[in-house]
């Protein structure tokens, strides 16, 4: 019956649908073939079809090639295909081996936990004690060296089935326990849940071999909650229930499980085992009862079921009870017949059972005078109780000791309690000195972070105050510039309406009626663009009181020339002319762009204030990439010397004396612009504003 437990473990985790087999020629790359095949693979083992399990293993091995995780895993799935078709363990073992093989070299931690657990119970089920011991010596060492939760959980499982298997019971429940905490910190899951239920149900089964029955009932009811959603595991449960209620006579209980079994769906592979084991139990209790013929229908059931479920413990264990049935029915030669092919594999499985079948077939031969035989079979009942009955007694030697080694320990814990008060005051002492000191060091490292933040809340004030200063600074020199602007800008056109207005009241004489209309007409015509101008003007400042800094746009050229046309349109004598034959569009600052070629026309009016013929030409135009605008007079020229305030910013300045150039230059600037001055003495001059990209 051991093996169910296996199966359960193994099973509780599969949870796939079948379907057709993958048409592999679809997928380009192997990975992508493989984990097709592998979900497929995976999905013939859940359907329980091992034959065809096998083929489709053997042709994923051979697809994986160099991909070492998913040889491991075929191999580990051709092992399940020989392990659950009749038990072909010695196969399954073969290919268990190379699954764990491969996924040690392929590190894959996940591989190796499964090839370890199915390996275990393989070499359980050949009776391979030796490698059996090695193998459990190599989980241990990867339990020591792990930090897989998903691993604890499994291998601390299987390395309480190996102290299940040696009736160390003791050991096998605390492993057991540590295997549950871990299965506990997985993700919540229904396979999850469910093998904890099977583990509670284990450690239930351990304490019936020890005929602690009560503590196993309580175990199997920790299991429940765990089990609810499988009616597979939760017969099997049934099944243990009925173990416990069977030496306790409770016939309404074991009434009541016994048909509840018969209620549950199953697999195929344990439907057989699970009511074999059933009417096994069944056929026990009305045996201990004395009701032989009852008995003998169950036992009579237990056989032909098991027959049918192929499982050799099983098989061993409804012969066992059958055996023992016939004998108290007084057919000796049936028993004998019968309890000798339980005995073929009774120490396989249950040593325990073992013993019972050789006392029967004892009795069984005494009763029909065979002495000779019935002492044989009676020494080998004797000898196997008696190393039984060693191995108990030495557990319960282990488990006393233990019990007095806690004792004495309990007594070494009294004895030293004393010391530990002394010492537990002395701590305390010491512990308030520590206090008081850590404490005064806290406080001074707090009066040092105060001193520290007053430091750097002043650093804060200076560097606000600093920044106050510049920005102040900053208003200032924007105020100078408007003033700047607002003089230079203002003053010629102004100059010039005064000057008209002095010579017609000065020397009205010199002014025919005709000549005063049309100046009259010209100084309305300049004074209207001049408060134009102007307004234009004061508006620019007033936008950019807080912040002066340009604001670019799109500008059409032409409508800067016309603006200045009509600005500079009192002008006599002097030809002011704008070409434009490209329809130039910049990307600037209107008002700066203004400001400049009203300070550039400005100056070269005043240059030409005493050449005749006065001639200004204002130009633009675009060349490899890059725009330009140009101011030409033909006025006397300059030397470099004039126009150092245009490049140098340490040029002392005043009013009439480089402030419009100064302007110009910061103007400039400011818009990404570079002037350029070009001045020879009776020759002219030619101011070059180049736009940069």
């Amino acid at each position: 019956m051991k093996k169910v437990w296996f199966l359960l473990l193994f099973f509780s985790t599969i949870f796939v649908f079948a379907q057709q087999e993958p048409n592999l020629a679809r997928y380009k790359t192997t990975a992508e073939k493989l984990k097709v095949w592998l979900k497929y693979t995976n999905e013939i083992l859940e359907s329980e079809d091992y034959p065809k399990l096998l083929i489709a293993a053997q042709k994923g091995i051979e697809l994986s090639r160099d991909h070492l995780a998913y040889k491991s895993r075929f191999y580990f799935l051709k092992g399940n295909a020989y392990e659950f078709d009749n038990n072909q363990n010695k196969d399954a073992a073969i290919n268990y081996e190379f699954a764990l093989q491969y996924a040690q070299k392929a590190r894959h931690l996940k591989n190796e936990t499964s090839a370890l657990m199915r390996l275990s119970y393989a070499y359980y089920a050949l009776n391979e004690t030796s490698k059996r011991t090695k193998l459990i010596v190599y989980i241990k060492q990867v339990l020591d060296t792990t930090k897989s939760t998903y691993t604890k959980s499994v291998l601390f499982g299987s390395l309480g089935e190996y102290y299940l298997d040696n009736a160390q019971y003791e050991t096998f429940i605390g492993y057991q326990l540590k295997a549950i905490n871990y299965k506990k910190l997985l993700k919540k899951t229904i396979a999850n849940d469910e093998t904890i239920g099977v583990s509670y149900s284990q450690i239930a089964a351990a304490y019936t071999k020890m005929k602690q029955y009560n503590k196993a009932i309580e175990y199997l009811n920790y299991a429940q909650p765990y089990i609810k959603t499988s009616p597979y595991i939760s017969a099997f449960s049934c099944n243990y229930y009925l173990q416990c209620f069977v030496p306790l006579k409770n016939p309404d209980s074991i009434q009541k499980y016994y048909t509840l079994i018969y209620t549950y769906p199953s697999r195929k592979d344990s439907l057989f085992l699970n009511l074999s084991f059933a009417n096994r139990s069944v056929s026990e209790y009305y045996a201990n009862a004395g009701k032989i013929n009852t008995a003998f229908s169950y036992a009579k059931k237990a056989v032909a079921l098991a027959q049918k479920s192929n499982d050799e413990d099983i098989i061993m264990e409804a012969n066992a009870i059958m055996g023992r049935v016939l004998y108290e029915k007084g057919e000796y030669k049936k028993a004998i017949e019968t309890l000798k092919k339980a005995s073929q594999n009774a120490l396989t499985y249950d040593k325990e059972s073992f013993v019972n079948i050789n006392k029967k077939l004892s009795q069984s031969y005494a009763a029909l005078g065979l002495w000779k035989e019935a002492f044989r079979y009676n020494e080998i009942y004797t000898k196997s109780n008696d190393e039984m009955m060693q191995e108990s007694a030495k557990q319960n030697i282990a488990n006393a000791e233990a019990r007095y080694q806690n004792k004495t320990k309990g007594q070494e814990i009294k004895s030293l309690s004393t010391q530990n008060t002394i010492k537990n005051i002395q701590i305390a002492e010491a512990k308030k000195q520590r206090f008081y000191l850590i404490s005064g060091l806290i406080l001074v490292a707090i009066i040092g972070l105060l001193l520290f933040k007053q430091n750097q809340n002043r650093k804060k004030t200076n560097q606000k105050l600093q920044l106050l200063n510049q920005e102040l600074d900053e208003a200032n020199k924007i105020k100078a510039r408007f003033f700047s602007i607002l003089n230079h800008d203002l003053r010629s056109p102004v100059s010039n309406l005064i000057h008209f207005l002095h010579l017609q009241k000065e020397s009205p004489e010199l002014i025919d009626e005709a000549t005063a209309l049309r100046m009259q007409t010209k100084v309305i015509t300049g004074a209207e663009n001049l408060l134009s101008s102007m307004e234009d003007i004061l508006l620019w400042s007033k936008g950019q009181m807080e912040n002066f800094k340009p604001y670019f746009k799109e500008t059409a050229v032409a409508v800067v020339f016309q603006e200045m046309q009509k600005h500079f349109s009192s002008i006599e004598n002097i030809q002011i002319l704008f070409e434009n034959p490209e329809n130039i569009l910049l990307y600037t600052d209107e008002n700066y762009l203004k400001t400049i070629i009203r300070n550039l026309t400005g100056n070269s009016i005043k240059a030409l204030d005493k050449t005749v013929n006065g001639k200004i030409i204002w130009k633009a135009w675009q060349q490899n990439g890059a725009k330009y605008l140009s101011i030409t007079d033909n006025g006397p020229g300059g030397t470099q010397e004039q126009f150092k305030a245009l490049y140098n910013d340490s040029e002392v300045i005043g009013i009439k004396s480089g402030l419009g150039l100064h302007l110009i230059r910061d103007l400039a600037t400011a818009i990404n612009c570079k002037i350029e001055v070009k001045s020879e003495p009776d020759s002219g001059t030619t101011f070059t504003i180049t736009f940069l990209k």
